[in-house]
């Protein structure tokens, strides 16, 4: 499995902004997320998508202003970014996670494939 993320950039406070993760390999059942790292900081768990499923998950400071969803056609997945705020800089990552018992989807450690992170900047 591979990952490529692409999409970051420059954008205002209350902009947005698409990432897009283009998948390559066997991922039926996979979890996919975006984490992300600001300067200084731990890597976070953004939010996640089962696969093979529809459900999504967000930690609390992106929830309902992202939106994560995935194109199966494409084997891509998508972070729409809206109403976002300065503290949204860092360096996003897609991650893609195998089938495991007592998963949990926003552990880092539970992620095995990485792609490189996408800057994203939002100025104030």
């Amino acid at each position: 499995v591979q990952l490529q993320a692409s999409g970051g950039g420059l954008v205002q406070a209350g902009g947005s902004l698409t990432l897009s993760c283009a998948v390559t390999g066997r991922i039926f059942r996979y979890a996919l997320a975006w984490f992300r790292q600001a300067p200084g900081k731990e890597r976070e768990f953004v939010g996640g998508i089962m696969w093979s499923g529809d459900r999504t998950y967000y930690t609390d400071s992106v929830k309902d202003r992202f939106t994560i969803s995935r194109d199966s056609a494409e084997s891509t997945v998508h972070l729409l970014m809206n109403s976002m705020k300065p503290e949204d800089t860092a360096d996003y990552y897609c991650a893609a996670s195998r089938p495991r018992l007592r998963f949990d989807i926003q552990r880092l450690s539970d992620y095995e494939h990485w792609g490189q992170g996408t800057l994203v900047t939002v100025s104030s």
